[in-house]
């Protein structure tokens, strides 16, 4: 899995993540529990993980989609 989208902005991960599985492209987000741990501080980032195979066209969904992703 590779690294798609790293926010603290929840919505834009749920944004994301509806986005990709209306293209048809797993995705699975990770540190949701850390996240849920530090409480409603916001300081500890999720990411979204997606297929290696996946990445470039995800990459895609998310420019075309306004949503700016790390490096």
């Amino acid at each position: 899995m590779e690294q798609l989208l790293r926010t603290i902005n929840i919505t834009t991960i749920a944004y994301a993540q509806a986005l990709l599985q209306g293209e048809g492209i797993d995705c699975f987000e990770m540190d949701v529990n850390m996240s849920i741990l530090e409480g409603s501080i916001g300081i500890l980032p999720r990411r979204l993980m997606v297929r290696r195979a996946d990445l470039q066209r995800a990459q895609r969904v998310m420019a075309d989609n306004g949503i700016a992703l790390d490096g």
